[in-house]
């Protein structure tokens, strides 16, 4: 299978990344922590405007007219600018939810027992009835919790799609925002280890720190081949298995990052512990970790001895 970006694609990746750096930089995103649970939307109205919203939506129907591959690479660098908001759920109701193309309506849903934005939504798809505040590790992410349900239907609760579970879509796009992640904290590891010195060398002489940058490396092209063989697919069993691999790759290479900063990294004026909390937090969206587990093993069970 071919993986190799169009000039199409790569033009969208780098207009993506140009608009977010322009609008949602490193002052953007520290006063966005500074506000927590307020979402900018003449932010949002510019995102919809760039199609980010309706990129896969029919040109007939207004939209961009791309597809699956196109909104991964867009949530990727959603991921890697820590974009705040509803991202996927807006995403998905693009077409279906007056306003959500155009970034004119937050669209908030219920995921894995919570509802992310649940205060600033202006729409919510599903049943969030009783859901109550959520202390999020995440600032940039605030939380309601869902009540339990007490008789589950089987294969997931009022938000699961048709067939049950979380909605693949999803779930894909979510792994898109844990690649972004990871692939930042991966950059932050190696530039930090290339200027801070030590013993009167850069850290990035030390084998310990090299190893760490290695292995933070080799996870995020792992997850990256299987987010986009995924995106091409849109295969139930490849996205479980790069979701699977990509919040491995966001969680665990935010914590390297940490250890390659050191002290510095745990301090609040650093970000990398922003990208660990996003990554937290994304994990348990969709409830897609234990769902994603048990369709990859009754897979693998499935097949002949």
């Amino acid at each position: 299978m071919h993986f190799q970006l169009t000039d199409d694609q790569r033009a969208l990746r780098a207009g993506v990344r140009a608009l977010l750096t322009g609008r949602f930089g490193r002052e953007s995103l520290r006063a966005a922590v500074g506000s927590p649970g307020v979402l900018d939307r003449t932010l949002w109205r510019e995102l919809g405007e760039a199609g980010f919203f309706a990129l896969r939506l029919p040109e007939a129907d207004g939209g961009v007219g791309l597809g699956l591959p196109e909104a991964v690479l867009a949530f990727e660098e959603a991921g890697r600018a820590l974009l705040p908001g509803p991202l996927v759920a807006t995403h998905l109701a693009a077409g279906e939810v007056e306003g959500a193309a155009t970034g004119e309506t937050i669209v908030a849903a219920p995921y894995g027992g919570t509802v992310e934005w649940l205060a600033q939504a202006d729409v919510v798809r599903g049943d969030a009835s009783g859901a109550v505040p959520l202390t999020s590790v995440d600032p940039l992410t605030p939380l309601h919790l869902l009540p339990p349900d007490p008789e589950p239907p089987p294969g997931g609760g009022p938000d699961a799609p048709p067939g049950g579970g979380p909605d693949p879509l999803a779930v894909l796009l979510t792994a898109a925002e844990q690649l972004g992640g990871a692939a930042r904290t991966c950059e932050l590891s190696v530039e930090y280890a290339r200027t801070r010195e030590q013993f009167g060398r850069p850290i990035g002489a030390f084998q310990a720190v090299k190893h760490l940058c290695a292995q933070s490396l080799v996870r995020v092209e792992t997850a990256r081949a299987a987010v986009y063989a995924a995106a091409v697919t849109a295969d139930p069993l490849d996205i479980a298995a790069a979701r699977l691999l990509a919040d491995e790759a966001a969680v665990r290479g935010a914590r390297d990052c940490l250890q390659v900063h050191g002290g510095m990294g745990f301090t609040w004026e650093s970000d990398v512990h922003l990208f660990l909390k996003r990554a937290w937090v994304r994990t348990n969206r969709t409830s897609a970790n234990t769902e994603s587990d048990e369709l990859l093993a009754a897979d693998l069970l499935s097949e002949p001895v």
